[in-house]
């Protein structure tokens, strides 16, 4: 049997087995909030166990009631709890954290840390926090508090810098914090390693207002989109100095997934097209290339040959970062693939064979992950459809019963036999328990400084709450021009006609497209504005390049198709779905609504064809 036909037999079996209305009974607002009630009790289960066992050391050993240092030894599951704590109103927890951290922590050590885990967990939870500690509208802020963790932040990311210093821009895997990067150093990188980066770093130089940590981390992300191939796919390492490949397996899992994750959510933040330009290139070449409906597999980047049809537990984010994109349909289907297989083991391994229909042998661990429940909560507030309250319910079932233990959760290494393992990650507590306690409140009648705060808030990939304020998210007033800030506080923006070459593009509006569901409709004048200070006007990725990738809409088909447009807002307070791709499905369709619909079978199809 060839490869097409077997990839062929795989998609059929979902269709009837795995896309399926849940057996659970709904889910009352009474009940969600006992279970949101249950969630707080699990997250101080365990954050009480870290701080009596394991404080001041990174992590938890749950069984053996101990400490381990497992990032750079200071205190690195406290730093990724901080904005939890806020979420939950916990003042007090907060307040004693955040003092104790500004206090105590330096980074002066002679570690060598990974860039990746040390940006994700570590700086974006210093620099979280900060946002919250230092903003009188979260209602957590702490009058004591004077910028000592940006400060920290700040230091951090300096030390990390020397790690940037490549031929090609994309950055060592790791640097030592006092030494720089060591002459030994692999020249391997991840994709997800070198292109998830922005969002922190980004908010860094808006709040030091030194535009080069946001430089460097963007720099990355073009070195990686440079060498990507004819058809748009990325590979999962690359060689930072040759920017040869060193592995060409394209997917949306381990080693890339959050490459795509932030393409989208820098643009949603800073609101830089260039952001949403590679974005929308790379989304459309993965649902051509790696979109097995329900299913993703790994192909290669060059002629989108099947490698592997593997699930890996890392994909489940991608119905998430859907429902921010817009594209809903396929995130439902995929949600409920990927949740079956959570049902059917009590959690999700980390690889489940697509043609075995079994656990990837090796790849059998749960190490408490979060992004199956985290695209649950986003699709239950994109749809407000129950299941996924039901989905929600299972999964807090399943740690409840399989991963709780004396001092705080457990890894599982073996998800047939639900198996123990003496270790808790740090990102339990910033994300897995962060996503089911928002899932719950959401449905009980939020009250939280996520749905009812001051501001939008994106989530970094470790869960950190970003928000999108006026300093970080106003890009005409915080851009950068040529990568360089101006340093004249007197400057003032042109004011240019939409004709016009030098036409700056912030304040276009959203619209359909011919090649995207995202993209941006025109170029829009705009009044003169004050510069803020150190700051200045940018120029648009078409004019930096020479190209444009906005689709110019005309009076006239601006009007035909106005009906036709679907903006969805998800809660006043929370990310703007940026359109609907298919208006005419409803987001809270009935479960069933694609089961026997004859456009989405399966179609045998050579992927060297598309």
């Amino acid at each position: 049997m060839d490869v097409a036909k077997l990839l062929v037999l795989i998609l059929l079996i979902p269709c009837d087995f795995f896309i399926r209305k849940s057996l659970a009974d709904g889910v009352t607002p009474h009940e969600a909030k006992q279970l949101r009630d249950e969630v707080y009790e699990m997250f101080y289960h365990a954050f009480n166990g870290y701080m009596d066992h394991a404080f001041p050391r990174d992590e938890l050993r749950p069984l053996s009631c101990g400490g381990e240092d497992t990032l750079g030894g200071y205190a690195l599951t406290l730093i990724d709890s901080l904005d939890t704590l806020a979420l939950l109103g916990d003042r007090e927890r907060f307040t004693t954290s955040v003092e104790w951290i500004g206090k105590n922590l330096r980074f002066d050590i002679n570690k060598t840390v990974s860039i990746f885990e040390t940006t994700i967990r570590i700086l974006g939870g210093l620099i979280s926090a900060h946002l919250i500690a230092s903003d009188h509208n979260t209602g957590m802020r702490i009058p004591s508090y004077d910028d000592e963790l940006l400060h920290l932040a700040e230091d951090l990311a300096r030390r990390m810098l020397p790690a940037f210093d490549t031929p090609t821009g994309i950055p060592f895997g790791s640097v030592n914090l006092l030494h720089g990067v060591d002459e030994n150093e692999s020249k391997i990188t991840s994709t997800a390693g070198g292109g998830t980066l922005t969002l922190e770093f980004g908010i860094l130089s808006r709040l030091t207002n030194d535009p080069i940590f946001e430089q460097v981390a963007k720099n990355a992300v073009r070195g990686l989109w440079a060498r990507r191939s004819k058809i748009n796919l990325v590979g999962a390492h690359i060689d930072v100095f040759s920017g040869d490949w060193t592995q060409k397996d394209a997917g949306i899992g381990t080693s890339i997934d959050s490459f795509y994750e932030y393409l989208l959510k820098a643009y949603l933040l800073f609101g830089d097209e260039e952001y949403l330009f590679i974005f929308q290139e790379a989304y459309k070449a993965a649902m051509n290339y790696l979109f097995s409906d329900p299913w993703y597999v790994e192909v290669n980047m060059n002629s989108a040959a099947l490698v592997w049809p593997l699930f890996n537990s890392l994909q489940a984010f991608w119905p998430g970062l859907q429902v921010l994109a817009g594209d809903i349909r396929p995130a439902i289907r995929t949600h409920a693939a990927f949740f079956s297989v959570w049902r059917r083991y009590g959690f999700t391994p980390e690889g489940f064979n697509l043609a075995t229909l079994s656990v990837q042998q090796g790849q059998k661990s749960y190490p408490l992950r979060p992004e199956l429940i985290e695209s649950t909560y986003w699709l239950y507030k994109a749809t407000r459809d129950p299941r996924y309250l039901d989905a929600g319910r299972d999964m807090l079932a399943s740690l409840q019963y399989g991963a709780r233990c004396t001092c705080g959760y457990c890894h599982i290494s073996d998800v047939e036999f639900h198996k123990q393992e003496d270790h808790m990650e740090s990102f339990f507590l910033a994300e897995t328990v962060k996503y089911l306690w928002l899932l719950f409140d959401l449905a009980a009648g939020p009250d939280n400084l996520v749905e009812n705060g001051p501001y939008k808030y994106i989530f970094s990939t470790e869960g950190h709450l970003l928000p999108a304020t006026p300093q970080i998210s106003l890009v005409r007033e915080h851009c950068s021009y040529f990568g360089a800030y101006c340093r004249n506080s007197n400057l003032r923006l042109k004011t240019h006609s939409p004709e016009s070459a030098e036409t700056n593009s912030s304040g276009s509006q959203t619209g359909p497209a011919d090649s995207s569901f995202l993209s941006r409709s025109s170029y829009q004048s705009t009044p003169p504005f004050s510069g803020l200070k150190g700051l200045c006007p940018g120029l648009t990725y078409g004019q930096r390049f020479g190209i444009s990738f906005m689709s110019p809409v005309h009076p006239s088909s601006e009007d035909e198709h106005s009906s036709q447009r679907e903006t969805t807002e998800v809660q006043s307070h929370s990310v703007v779905l940026i359109s609907n791709p298919n208006p005419e499905v409803s987001l809270s369709g009935s479960h069933n609504d694609h089961e026997n619909d004859p456009a989405h079978a399966p179609q045998e199809e050579s992927p060297s064809s598309k």
